[in-house]
């Protein structure tokens, strides 16, 4: 799996689900109990700005940015600027990934990649959810991301960034569902069943 080729697709997928952010919504709640839609998007931003620091600085800082008065702005602009950095950093070191501090730990920065697409993508699905246009997850991208969900979301995450996994009819067999079970969430059923959809877990 090429992280870097991983977390571009979830930008991408992002990115669409901003771009149906409408004015004047940002206080419409969200599948993240805590945060409302500018709130999340400001959580979105802050991730893509670790990510930026890991690749052009080598090191993430713990204490996250303020948010920006315009989240949907400020995630375009960090995404982009997020993708630049990889480039530049792909071309200077080709054959390698360095290493990256988080605190005082040294993680791989495909590792860390590899784990902030998760977060990306998922919540991008969220935005979408908590805008009224859902967007499915892309089948091909769900199935990559979910081995990586399952490695690196422990118990302890639960209740803090994810809730607890949930459970999905076994029918449903879409990757997307068991990605957005397996961190909390209650997927929309497929098309072809009649009836309401489940609610979002917080």
């Amino acid at each position: 799996m090429n992280s870097a080729e991983l977390l571009e697709r979830s930008l991408a997928y992002a990115l669409g689900s901003v771009a149906v952010v409408a004015p004047g919504s940002l206080g419409r709640p969200t599948p993240c109990a805590r945060w409302d839609l500018g709130e999340l998007l400001g959580h979105l931003d802050d991730s893509v700005d670790a990510l930026y620091e890991g690749v052009a600085a080598g090191r993430v800082g713990l204490c996250p940015s303020p948010w920006a008065a315009d989240p949907v702005c400020a995630f375009r602009r960090r995404a982009c600027a997020l993708l630049g950095a990889w480039a530049v950093m792909s071309d200077e070191v080709p054959s390698a990934e360095p290493s990256v501090g988080v605190g005082d730990r040294l993680l791989d920065l495909g590792l860390l990649a590899s784990v902030g697409a998760v977060e990306i993508a998922v919540h991008g699905w969220d935005v979408a959810q908590a805008c009224g246009r859902p967007r499915p997850i892309p089948p091909a991208l769900a199935t990559e991301l979910l081995p990586v969900a399952r490695c690196f979301v422990a118990d302890a995450d639960r209740g803090g960034r994810f809730a607890e996994a949930v459970g999905v009819p076994s029918s449903w067999s879409r990757p997307e569902d068991r990605l957005l079970a397996f961190l909390g969430r209650r997927p929309s059923p497929p098309r072809f069943l009649a009836g309401p959809g489940l609610a979002c877990l917080p």
